[in-house]
């Protein structure tokens, strides 16, 4: 080299140090990739002055120099093991950055360590001559000293390194650990830092994070969950209930249709009902808004709910069977009364016949209390199809078209049900057409599901293989008895 700046190379590569320095603390942050370029740039020729010097970090300074040069020497020999694990460091970390996070400083602060422990070692070794093995030895003895006296500190740095690496959650996460619910504002070498909802910073170290269960409330990041609880009078029949709660998610635009909220009863009293809806938003922030929304929309549907409730009070016991039937809800008050005169209640015992299968029924039903069982003849048995209950309907059939019932219906259990015939019910019929066409709807439901039923009728399976030739062969060594039946009836 006979450049002029590297006519004394040493004087040149303490110029270069100072250079990187000045260059590295007054150079903005937003230029971290050029500042990164820069540093590579000094280390290269800070590597060719110390070579054109004469000097090479792997071996140690010429005996033969005088005191000041082999001082100076020296030093930058180990300045250069120095510098090059501080730019191994940057570019580490610069290729890291997108997976660690740029607010995560426990790895980045143990790979630094890890690469300058590993520089100054070899410094030693080869700058300074120094008995590595020696070295190693007296400091692992050092180490197991330490590590006993801060067992509990290294308990926290381990679990730190075990949170980095797995990333249960990261900075700027809302998450729960041990009953204590925060946001990751920083995780260090010890612990990690949450603020609270409370404006409070709660430091819990890193062990206790990772030995307990850790919710965290930011992920999936695509919607986040709330939970309401309302709590109702258990005169208000739940069936009303839960349809003004659904009423009431629907008109709530904020809500994601997937996954769909929901409304369920949580737990029955004698006085009380506790009903619960779970829906979700795509922002963790809006939660309480539309939790509040949601409230005022519940408190509106079971409001008007009430106030039809008040409007169709029922005055006796046959009103009140007919404001239980869902089909017959849109029929007026003069309907209703018409019905309730033709309205006669008989005894079931279980077992009974209500209805016959194949049968054009000459009267309407309508069941008050115990459970009606619907069945169907399928060869020469009853297969039975549902139950039904308080408030529903049997025989439709017979007020809208005359066809026969599609099915029998028994008396699962002791019922009481209402029969309305048809027959007292003739003139007026052909002037209210409304309870025709509210018959209708029922019959048409039925006879959908009735043929899905049939449609979807499982096929008997022929059994083949190993047991199947096994009971062939036990057929045919069967010896009949001679007191045997010939047939079963």
């Amino acid at each position: 080299m006979d450049q002029l700046w590297f006519a004394f190379p040493l004087i040149s590569g303490s110029l270069l140090l100072v250079a990187d320095i000045v260059l590295w603390q007054w150079v903005p942050t937003r230029f971290q990739r050029w500042k990164m370029l820069g540093r590579v740039l000094l280390f290269v020729l800070f590597s060719m002055a110390l070579l054109d010097g004469g000097l090479s970090p792997l071996y140690q300074v010429p005996a033969d120099w005088d005191a000041p040069r082999h001082v100076l020497g020296t030093l930058l020999s180990i300045a250069w093991w120095l510098f090059g694990a501080r730019t191994l460091t940057m570019i580490a970390l610069l290729v890291m950055a997108p997976k660690i996070g740029g607010k995560g400083h426990l790895l980045q602060d143990l790979l630094g360590a890890l690469i300058f422990l590993v520089a100054a070692v070899a410094a030693a070794a080869y700058v300074l001559d120094l008995p590595v093995k020696g070295l190693l030895a007296t400091s692992g003895a050092v180490a197991i000293i330490v590590g006993l006296a801060l067992q509990s500190t290294l308990g926290d740095v381990f679990s730190g390194i075990v949170l980095n690496a797995s990333k249960p959650f990261r900075v700027d996460d809302w998450i729960g650990v041990d009953g204590i619910e925060g946001k990751v504002i920083e995780i260090d070498w010890r612990s990690t830092h949450l603020l609270t909802s409370e404006g409070s910073m709660v430091v819990i170290p890193n062990a206790v994070a990772a030995k307990n269960r850790i919710t965290n409330f930011s992920r999936p990041d695509h919607f986040h969950s709330f939970t309401l609880t309302v709590e109702l009078s258990s005169r208000l029949r739940p069936s009303l209930v839960l349809d003004s709660l659904n009423k009431a998610i629907q008109g709530c635009r904020e809500l994601l249709a997937q996954p769909a909220a929901s409304a369920v009863v949580v737990k029955s009293g004698i006085r009380v009902v506790e009903y619960e809806v779970t829906g979700y938003v795509k922002s963790r922030d809006r939660r309480s808004a539309v939790s509040n929304q949601l409230f005022d929309l519940i408190h509106r549907q079971l409001a008007s709910t009430e106030t039809r409730q008040d409007q169709v009070r029922p005055v006796n016991r046959q009103s009140a069977v007919l404001n239980s039937v869902g089909a017959l809800r849109m029929l007026s008050d003069a309907d209703r009364a018409e019905l309730q005169r033709n309205m006669r209640l008989s005894a079931y015992a279980a077992r009974e016949v209500v209805l016959a299968q194949d049968v054009v029924p000459e009267a309407l039903y309508i069941i008050e209390s115990g459970v009606v069982s619907a069945s169907l003849l399928q060869g020469d048995t009853w297969v039975e199809v549902g139950r039904m209950g308080p408030g529903e309907l049997i025989g439709e059939s017979g007020f809208v078209d005359q066809t026969p019932t599609l099915a029998r219906f028994c008396a699962y259990t002791d019922c009481m049900i209402y029969r309305i015939d048809r027959a007292e019910l003739e003139p007026w019929l052909h002037e209210h057409s409304e309870l025709i066409g509210a018959l209708a709807g029922l019959q048409k439901f039925r006879a959908s599901a009735r043929a899905a039923m049939l449609d979807n009728k499982p096929q008997a399976v022929d059994p083949t293989g190993f047991v199947d030739w096994l009971r062939k062969r036990v057929t045919r060594f069967q010896v009949p008895r001679k007191d045997a039946p010939d047939k079963l009836s």
